[in-house]
């Protein structure tokens, strides 16, 4: 959601120095917005950070994925809903079959399982574009097929838990910090308040052993020709 992009974007940078830490790269990108820029104005977002804008065919031209979700209601906002919606094309051809994608998430504040919950709303659209699902720290089993139309979903189960974050967070007990086995995550407060040394710390480890996770993994095939093809007639026709 717009009024949550500070904090995604501060996050997403640690989770991208954890990355390159280990010796991978990134980028950072940002989908559309479906809010006019009147009603933004009026909800006093505050501006948009400039990354590029990624569309849906983009997504093949990339290996891996660090999903960054503001919460909005326990779920992923109408923004990331509306992006996925468009990747049709892509869920059709395949072309995700088999990569790698994490999460991490803001939520508004401590109460409820706002922050898991989220994890959950987009667990469902990976399984269906046959994406594996990359807690904080796991480990890649042999691969159990699971065919569903035209996809396939590889199990993965956690190694040891979250290993190299679970004693930070009992060091830190009693300071309000977001984050779970799941992925690595902050609160938004009233919008005044950033995240904390140790969500960032959490976050960057999410970076690190994601890569890390990635190269150990068997390699996707790369999208042939026919796959790109048939996505960017889909995106043309769409415009």
């Amino acid at each position: 959601m717009a009024l949550f992009n500070s904090l995604n974007e501060i996050v997403a940078e640690a989770v991208k120095k954890g990355i390159e830490e280990a010796g991978g790269t990134a980028t950072i990108l940002q989908v559309p917005e479906t809010l006019p820029t009147e009603v933004l104005e009026k909800m006093h977002a505050p501006p948009k950070p400039e990354y590029p804008i990624i569309a849906p065919a983009d997504l093949i031209d990339y290996d891996a994925y660090v999903l960054g979700i503001a919460t909005r209601f326990g779920g992923w906002p109408a923004q990331f809903k509306a992006f996925w919606d468009a990747s049709g094309q892509i869920w059709a051809s395949s072309a995700l079959a088999g990569k790698l994608a994490g999460v991490f998430v803001s939520t508004g504040g401590p109460y409820g399982s706002g922050q898991e919950s989220t994890y959950f709303s987009v667990l469902s659209t990976l399984v269906h574009h046959g994406l594996v699902f990359v807690p904080l720290v796991c480990i890649l089993l042999p691969r159990l097929y699971l065919t569903t139309f035209s996809n396939s979903f590889s199990f993965i189960l956690p190694l040891q838990g979250y290993k190299h974050t679970k004693a930070l967070w009992l060091q830190h007990f009693n300071e309000v910090n977001g984050g779970s086995p799941y992925g690595a995550g902050t609160f938004a407060g009233d919008g005044t308040r950033q995240p904390s040394e140790l969500e960032l710390t959490v976050a960057s480890i999410q970076g690190r052993e994601f890569y890390n996770t990635v190269t150990k993994h068997t390699p996707v095939a790369v999208p042939t020709a026919e796959q790109k093809t048939l996505v960017a007639a889909a995106e043309k026709k769409g415009e």
